[in-house]
């Protein structure tokens, strides 16, 4: 295994060293990290300056075809304190649980962070040093650059302006929805297009 890509150390709130499970498929620059309780799926393009690291709060899950681009941060808060499980910290997955769940063909973009407890769901797109903390967004979503998310759930099918800060769930209820008329509406298709391909023709170097 890369010195980029190993396992955490065992701590009082991570008691279980856990090496990275990573898809032969997937791509893992080499200035990039990946730490600990973490899943990456097949064809996925983790570029560099990215880090996911599964050290404090885990498991994380990156699913097939997302992107985690240049300079992004998966990280969580605990999971795991005076010998409990930190629900709190935790998102519900069908009977999983995670510290921070990504979607299939979700595009995480340059600089944001995807800070658990959180949750993106399948073909959404995170816009440019934007934030999902303590939130859930669900699929077929936009989030423009800069927005912050903090503790709320996103319906399906909505954006997120860029620079938006959005902290109530009545802030979120309120999301514009995506209709033909919006101008990124295919975007996510593109990038995902994008990621996978260079995904597979950098594993053929």
């Amino acid at each position: 295994m890369k010195s980029n890509i190993h396992s955490n150390v065992v701590t009082d709130f991570s008691p279980v060293a856990h090496s990275p499970r990573i898809d032969p498929t997937a791509y893992i620059h080499d200035l990039a990290a990946v730490i600990g309780n973490v899943f990456i799926g097949k064809r996925v393009m983790v570029a560099p300056s990215a880090s996911v690291r599964g050290d404090e709060g885990q498991p994380i899950h990156v699913s097939d075809e997302a992107n985690v681009q240049d300079g992004v941060v998966i990280h969580a808060l605990e999971t795991w304190a005076d010998g409990e499980t930190v629900e709190k910290n935790l998102v519900s997955v069908g009977e999983e649980k995670y510290a921070v769940f990504v979607g299939k063909r979700v595009s995480l973009a340059h600089q944001c962070q995807i800070h658990g407890p959180a949750f993106v769901d399948d073909d959404t797109f995170i816009g440019m040093q934007a934030l999902v903390f303590k939130s859930s967004v669900g699929p077929n979503c936009v989030v423009e650059p800069k927005a912050l998310l903090l503790g709320v759930t996103v319906a399906a099918g909505r954006y997120v302006p860029a620079g938006s800060i959005i902290t109530t769930q009545q802030q979120a209820d309120e999301l514009p929805e995506i209709t033909d008329e919006y101008p990124f509406r295919k975007l996510n298709s593109g990038v995902v297009h994008v990621n996978t391909k260079l995904a597979d023709a950098y594993n053929m170097k």
